[in-house]
C-alpha cells in the first residue's frame, strides 16, 4: 500500500502575504473541506487555527497570499503546531522563522 503526501505549498515571498488580520475570514471549500468555514481573526485560537488550516492545505501559493499575513505569520510561527515537513519546508525558504522557531526554543 502507498501513501501519497499532499505536496507542501511555501509562500513566494513573505511580503507577499497580505491576509487579513481581524474580522471575519470565510474560507473555500478547498481548504476548509470539513467543520465551518468562517474564523472570526479577533479570536487568538481561531486565527492560528485558520494559519494552521491554509498552511496544511493550500493548494497554490495564491492561497497563502489571499489568508496569511506576514507579520502575523512571524508572531505565530513558533506557537502554531504544524506537521514537521510543512515546518521545515518553510523554515528552509524562509530563515527568519527558523530563527523565530529556535529562539522560542532556547
Amino acid at each position: 500500500m502507498r501513501h501519497y503526501a499532499k505536496p507542501v505549498v511555501i509562500a513566494d515571498d513573505l511580503e507577499a502575504l497580505q491576509g487579513k488580520t481581524s474580522g471575519t475570514v470565510t474560507l473555500p471549500h478547498h481548504l476548509q473541506w470539513s467543520g465551518n468555514p468562517v474564523y472570526d481573526l479577533d479570536q487568538p485560537g481561531e486565527l492560528m487555527e485558520l494559519y494552521r488550516v491554509v498552511i496544511g492545505e493550500a493548494m497554490s501559493p495564491a492561497d497563502l497570499h489571499a489568508y496569511l499575513d506576514r507579520e502575523m505569520l512571524v508572531t505565530l510561527w513558533s506557537a502554531m503546531w504544524l506537521p514537521r515537513d510543512r515546518r521545515e519546508a518553510w523554515e528552509a525558504r524562509f530563515p527568519e522563522l527558523a530563527a523565530q522557531h529556535r529562539a522560542s526554543a532556547a
